[in-house]
């Protein structure tokens, strides 16, 4: 009897840490293939909303709605909160539908009082120390080439929800100076690859769109408005993951829902944490 106990025991410690190593592990079982519709319906949606963008007649988002709408953000950005919301598709009119993958499109603002213009610039572009500055989302950072205000850098991204994806990106990024007061910048990944065993001796890197699809293309448009003895900060991200497989929902929608707001309001909130200590 007691024999059995044990065997028993020893097989459901066995079992469990079985199912602890498949949550910690990412769902290479599982992959998905990044399909060139998929890309080309991506890159037609991204297209639109940047001619929406150059079109648009006020600076910051959050100037664009009714007078009480305006009022209401304003009045929050200066109690210090931070606004994040899913751009829905009856605001921009745009189709969202992508074949085989979600697209992803959230914006959010904030201010930092006591900042300057020139402070937040320099803080968004000094891209050999965003692993310090972005920690631990960003694990990695290296400013690879800049031509003026055109810059070409290599992230290392981390995302955790049950399981934990580590990605390396390649990325380009232009700022404009728009006035005295103001500036953007439109920032696209050209490359994304999901990394296998981070970190350690066998580290590699997956075939490239033949991963887990947790981030496939990765764009955000920062605008900045030095006002009101402060800078307004607002982001926008568009993003494309794989869409959620049946059967593994559980595992799969903590990234492709959850992580595109949580990845915006650690952004910017660590954006502002490190402007108010710096000013």
């Amino acid at each position: 009897m007691l024999r059995t106990f044990l065997y028993m025991t020893g097989i459901a410690r066995l079992t469990g840490a079985a199912l602890l190593f498949s949550l910690a592990s990412p769902a290479t079982g599982h992959a998905a293939d990044l399909q060139p519709r998929t890309v080309a319906a991506f890159d037609r949606y991204v297209h639109a909303i940047e001619a929406q963008m150059s079109r648009r007649s006020e600076f910051l988002r959050i100037d664009t709605g009714s007078d009480r709408a305006r009022s209401a953000a304003h009045d929050a950005l200066a109690r210090g909160e931070l606004l994040v919301d899913a751009i829905d598709p009856s605001e921009t009119g745009i189709n969202r539908d992508v074949p085989d993958g979600l697209l992803h499109h959230w914006a959010g603002t904030l201010f930092v009082p006591g900042t300057t213009l020139d402070a937040t610039l320099a803080l968004l572009q000094d891209y050999d120390h965003h692993a310090r500055i972005y920690a631990p989302a960003v694990r990695g950072s290296k400013l690879v080439a800049r031509d003026g205000d055109r810059f070409r850098m290599h992230l290392r991204f981390t995302m955790t929800r049950i399981i934990t994806v580590v990605v390396d990106t390649d990325n380009e990024a232009v700022f404009t100076r728009d006035a005295r007061d103001r500036g953007q910048s439109r920032i696209h990944s050209t490359r994304i690859a999901q990394v296998e065993n981070a970190d350690m001796p066998g580290e590699h890197e997956r075939p490239v769109g033949h991963d887990d699809g947790y981030l496939w293309r990765l764009n955000t448009y920062w605008r900045l408005l030095e006002r009101d003895a402060g800078v307004y900060v607002e982001c926008e991200s568009i993003s494309l993951t794989r869409d959620i497989p049946f059967g593994f929902g559980w595992l799969v929608r903590p990234f492709v829902t959850s992580l595109p707001k949580d990845s915006l309001e650690f952004t910017l909130g660590r954006t502002r944490q490190i402007l108010m200590r710096e000013r």
